[in-house]
């Protein structure tokens, strides 16, 4: 569900500044959470840790003509919101577009608990924390967040511009377009079992948007990160019955949660099955249960009214590698003065760009963005030229930052 919320404190993971936004929420009004390793990737969606707290939020409607903006971001990670303070810097107001419904990309998708030691200026500084003091410095700039929505669209108009359209109806009409977005898309990886897809988002899910849909169901949870573990020990009790499934006797999830769920097998309050999807079954239309084969070679039937599945997330170039975009394996080419794609106009930054030299680092995507926006204050304004100001001594700089009136 797509809803329009006035203050990102209680849709994100820790940050307050008061931002325009437009995010994805669950239905239950439930968001937050805490992250997994870069293997068992969390989606923010699956985990049950991911919904404390939570607001009641309105509903927007899609505006009937596109929205107008000189700066479209595509990614919201560490790349993409400096790339909002270094326009910002200029004049030039943003719009963010991504696929999460929250800030911070893969560092907060990721690794959000795992600590940084090379920004410059802070010693060690967690990936979440980066995210927050970014959110923090980028709020006088007033972009505009368009979270849980994915870039489909892409077109050059006639008159320079680029007209944008996104997964979930939002248009606009873009005068520049700045690419971070890292990796690409995250997808879910998928049970893999034939048949299966005609039941996702009905009986099977690789995410959780509401938990009570579960309540009183029979369900099988296959997975063995924090995603999976968290979900076994939050809904066991709550389902009519529940079986894990998971293909070896190791876990990637943390130790307490695997102790918590072999606790509730002992107990005879849940059941663990080692092994793999293997089938579905059906009747009229609706799924009824799985087959699992187990690692001694049993097939085994096991009733279900719903299959979750967490195997974490993969990255996916998609849309992006359609849109014309000269690329350098799964990577788009960029000039190093500034930061331009093959298409005038279209600037890339941050791990989805490639040049000589290149060096996927934070560091790296905020010194990019910083030559991109000058580039692009000089593609809006051609016949005006763009000063080097500082903010320790420009007024006009000062203003933008909020630390003069």
């Amino acid at each position: 569900m797509c809803v329009k919320g006035e203050n990102l404190s209680k849709v994100g993971r820790g940050f307050k500044p008061n931002l325009p936004v437009t995010a994805a929420v669950n239905p239950d009004g439930r968001a937050g959470g805490r992250g997994a390793d870069a293997v068992a990737a969390v989606d923010p969606l699956e985990s049950p840790q991911f919904f404390a707290g939570g607001s009641a939020l309105t509903v927007p409607s899609i505006p009937a003509t596109p929205i107008e903006t000189d700066a479209l971001i595509i990614g919201a990670g560490p790349a993409g919101l400096f790339q909002v303070f270094e326009l910002g810097l200029l004049g030039i107001k943003s719009h963010i577009v991504d696929t999460l419904p929250h800030p911070g990309g893969q560092c907060a998708e990721l690794y959000p608990d795992k600590p940084i030691y090379d920004i410059p200026a802070l010693p060690v500084c967690g990936a979440q924390e980066l995210v927050d003091r970014l959110m923090q410095q980028i709020a006088p700039m007033g972009p505009v967040f368009h979270f849980g929505e994915e870039v489909a669209e892409l077109q050059r108009q006639d008159d320079g511009r680029f007209f944008i359209r996104t997964s979930a109806g939002s248009e606009f009409l873009a005068r520049t377009v700045v690419v971070a977005a890292g990796l690409g898309s995250f997808q879910p990886r998928r049970l893999g079992v034939e048949g299966c897809d005609a039941f996702e988002d009905r009986q099977v899910h690789y995410r959780v948007r509401s938990a009570a849909e579960f309540h009183g169901k029979r369900l099988v949870i296959f997975g063995g990160g924090d995603s999976a573990l968290d979900w076994v020990v939050d809904l066991t009790g709550k389902a009519t019955s529940l079986v894990h499934v998971h293909r070896r006797p190791e876990f990637r999830a943390a130790p307490a949660s695997v102790a918590r769920m072999q606790q509730l097998v002992a107990e005879g309050r849940m059941s663990y099955v080692e092994g793999i999807a293997a089938g579905i079954r059906s009747e009229d239309g609706r799924l009824t249960g799985v087959t699992v084969k187990r690692t001694d070679g049993v097939l085994q039937d096991v009733p279900a009214d719903h299959v979750l599945a967490f195997f974490g997330l993969h990255p996916k170039l998609g849309p992006i590698a359609e849109w014309g975009f000269e690329l350098e394996k799964k990577a788009i080419k960029v000039d190093t003065a500034k930061f331009q794609t093959s298409v005038p106009g279209i600037f890339a930054i941050g791990d989805i760009n490639t040049y000589p030299g290149k060096k996927k680092l934070i560091l790296s995507g905020f010194h990019e963005a910083a030559l991109a926006a000058f580039a692009i204050a000089e593609h809006l304004n051609p016949a005006k030229k763009v000063h080097l100001q500082y903010t320790t001594t420009s007024p006009i700089m000062q203003k933008r930052l909020g630390v003069t009136e």
